[in-house]
């Protein structure tokens, strides 16, 4: 299994990022995992409105 990060940006949209690469800019993390399952269900859990945050 390889590590991921969660990554949130400016609009408040997420995504998983496997930890061995470098944040892409824009985005920032938030939360590392063993797994991108893991990584995944924590996404699942904060990202409660898929809505940009300036559609918001």
């Amino acid at each position: 299994m390889s590590r991921h990060t969660v990554v949130i940006n400016d609009e408040e949209q997420y995504s998983v990022w496997p930890s061995a690469l470098p944040v892409p800019a824009g985005w920032r993390p938030v939360a590392e995992h063993d797994s991108r399952e893991e990584a995944l269900a924590h996404v699942e859990t904060v990202w409660t409105d898929l809505r940009p945050a300036s559609a918001r």
